[in-house]
């Protein structure tokens, strides 16, 4: 997906990228306190997510790009957000904002009522570990090539910080139709069926949010349907699903909608 930054920009999402010496952190344990202290009505505090008057602009020796101008949006928990716009709109600038791995140029990105920019890079990562999830494109870029699709939700649970119990794993694949898929690797899947995994990967552990960038894009049409499904089937589980596509059915299934348009909201509901 095409966005408003120089060429030479690029960015990375891993499980690996945080280890569980992170949650140990005195630093981020004082932060999480004062973030509760502090933790009012306002849904914008109260929200999975939230951006508020976000700007973000990348310089490079010859230019100056606005990516985003002044974007606010709440996005609530048990819901599904389609971030939708044209080529170039800042869809994913906001996504790199949401996901904590970049920071916004003016404004503030809460995840959870943490201000991301007041975090250092450590308590950044294990806020990602704990509260974001983020799903790529291509389904097999969210999977391990070696691992059965059992083991891959245990190990995203692990890498979350949490031991999820068998029956739960299992329970799980069987909401998303892959409980007869439970000892197949990924090249044994269907794309739709890897993008499945994919989301019970992403949900396992309870996230606050999960980001989901073009999630039906290398999909036919059957199979981006199910995986629609399984998003609005896993709204129960109060998780905040965020999905950047073009695709129309995912603006049809979205509870709330954030239309960009050279990096400046058209429409938001």
């Amino acid at each position: 997906m095409a966005d408003n930054r120089p060429s030479d920009s690029s960015w990375e999402f891993h499980w690996g990228d945080s280890s569980f010496d992170d949650a140990a952190d005195g630093a981020r344990d004082r932060t999480v306190r004062e973030a509760a202290s502090i933790l009012l009505a306002d849904p914008a505090r109260t929200a999975a997510a939230s951006v508020v008057g976000v700007g973000k602009v990348y310089r490079t020796a010859t230019e100056e790009v606005h990516a985003l101008v002044d974007v606010s949006k709440n996005f609530p928990r048990g819901r599904i957000t389609a971030i939708a716009g044209p080529s170039g709109s800042g869809k994913s600038s906001l996504l790199r904002l949401l996901a904590c791995v970049d920071r916004p140029t003016s404004g503030s990105v809460l995840v959870e009522g943490r201000d991301v920019a007041s975090l250092r890079i450590r308590q950044r990562r294990a806020l990602r570990r704990s509260s974001v999830s983020y799903m790529f494109q291509n389904p097999i870029d969210n999977l391990l090539d070696y691992l059965p699709a059992r083991e891959q939700v245990k190990l995203a649970s692990r890498l979350r910080g949490i031991r999820t119990a068998t029956d739960e794993i299992e329970r799980l694949l069987v909401v998303l139709g892959l409980d007869h898929r439970l000892r197949h690797t990924p090249h044994q899947l269907s794309g739709g069926e890897q993008q499945r995994l994919a989301v019970a990967c992403a949900v396992i552990g309870h996230p606050a949010i999960v980001i989901a960038d073009e999630p039906t894009a290398e999909l036919d049409s059957a199979a981006a349907d199910r995986v629609l499904e399984a998003f609005r089937d896993l709204r129960a589980e109060g998780v905040a699903f965020v999905i950047s596509s073009h695709d129309p059915r995912v603006v049809e299934i979205a509870d709330h909608l954030l239309r960009l348009d050279h990096g400046r909201v058209e429409e938001s509901t």
